[in-house]
Order: C-alpha cells, then structure tokens, then sequence
C-alpha cells in the first residue's frame, strides 16, 4: 500500500499502538484521549518520517468517535485502515469470584463497545476505500481454546473474557462485511503498561502482526484470528 493510504489506530500515543502507526507507512491518524499525549506522540512520529497528525478520541464516548469520524470525513473523504488498538486491562488476575459488575462494565465499555462504536462510525469511511481493512488487537488470552489447554498467566474474570467477546464481534464484522477484511491480531506477550511492562517481547514486536493484517493483499484472509506465527486457534 502507498503512504497515501489513509489509516486510524486507537490507543496509538504509546506502546503497541504508537509503533503501529510508526510502521504502517502510511497517512496515520493518531487516536488518542489525552490532547498532549496524542500531539507528541504525532509529532515524534513525524520526527521520524512518518505523516501522522493527531486525532482526539476516546472510544468509549459517542461525541469523540463522531468528531473523529468528522476529521477523516472533512480531510480526506475516506479511510482505508482502521486498526482498534485501544483496551484497559482491569484488574490482573481477576478471578471471576471476585470481578465486580462495575469493573466488568468497564473493561468491556472500552475494549468492546468501544471497538464497535469507532468502527460503526468509520464504516461509512471504510466502504470509499479501494481496499478497506480492520484489525483489532486482541490476545492469546483470550483463545478459549489455548486458555483450556495451557496456563496463560493466571485466571481472568475480566480482561480475557472480553478479548474473547472481541473476537466473537471480529468474526460477526468479517461474515457481515464482505469487502472489507476483518481479522484479530494476537501481538504476543508485550512489554506495555498494561501487564506493568512485564511482558518480553517489545512494543515493536507486539506491532507487526497488526501491520501485517492492515496490510494485507487482495486474496489475504478475513475472520481470522492470527499471531506472528500464524492462525491461533479461537
């Protein structure tokens, strides 16, 4: 794809999501809550040759994901990549015994709903590109299959069960939308605020199965749930 092609990566002013922005060689709009948060982490993104701008967005607010929708609409007519990186973990562990009804709400408001409000609100967007594609990053964790079968750090009433929801929702997107590909993207165990920078594999790691996916070819997979390696198993 060209560098005029035209993306939006939530959660992007740092960890995986800023170096999927820094590594999708294209015109990337840099979501993100925080205003001076956001506008350094598009500017040193433009420090580094990349054409990046910053967009305010917090995905679990109607208002912000209309105004965002707006600046793609206004800009540029079109969106061609939309990569939902944005997520909170809650607490971790999290047994289910002891999740509350609020946390849940919580994790699930951003990592969910969240993905469903910004991506109905670009879907008009999407549906002008040439080669539109979605990628929202989930995680091994929430492999029903993998969790059965292996300890993926500790029981999670919370965060893991809503990856899975994600992927259901990833699945429902890739069957509904038939030009658009819609995968998930399982960037591994990555050193980001979210485990408290425990994980090993770095930021950059983390983001090369989402670029990979938002850069798909033609005859590139669609309701898939993918890794560095491959396919993971739902």
């Amino acid at each position: 794809m060209s560098k005029q092609t035209i993306a939006l990566v939530t959660g992007a002013n740092k960890g995986i999501g800023y170096e999927i922005a820094a590594g999708l060689g294209m015109t990337v709009g840099v979501g993100a809550r925080d205003p001076r948060r956001g506008e350094e982490a598009a500017a040193k993104l433009r420090a580094a040759g990349v054409d990046a701008f910053f967009v305010p967005l917090d995905v679990t607010d109607d208002e912000s994901v209309a105004a965002a929708a707006k600046v793609f609409e206004e800009r540029f007519g079109r969106l061609d990549v939309l990569v939902n990186n944005a997520a909170i973990a809650g607490g971790w562990p999290d047994a289910p015994s002891t999740a509350t009804p609020e946390g849940i709400r919580a994790v699930v408001e951003t990592n969910v709903i969240g993905v469903v409000r910004v991506t109905n609100a670009m879907l008009p967007l999407l549906n002008r590109s040439a080669r539109p594609r979605i990628v929202n990053l989930s995680s091994h964790v929430a492999s029903l299959t993998l969790q059965s079968a292996q300890d993926l750090g500790g029981v999670s009433g919370t965060y893991s069960p809503s990856k899975t929801f994600l992927n259901a929702i990833t699945v429902q997107y890739a069957k509904e939308l038939e030009n658009i590909k819609v995968n998930g993207a399982c960037p591994g165990y990555v050193a980001t605020d979210l485990n408290g920078f425990q994980g090993t594999d770095t930021p950059a790691d983390g983001a090369r199965i989402a670029i990979r996916l938002a850069t798909l070819p033609d005859d590139g997979p669609t309701g898939g749930l993918f890794d560095h390696s491959g396919p993971v198993p739902w």
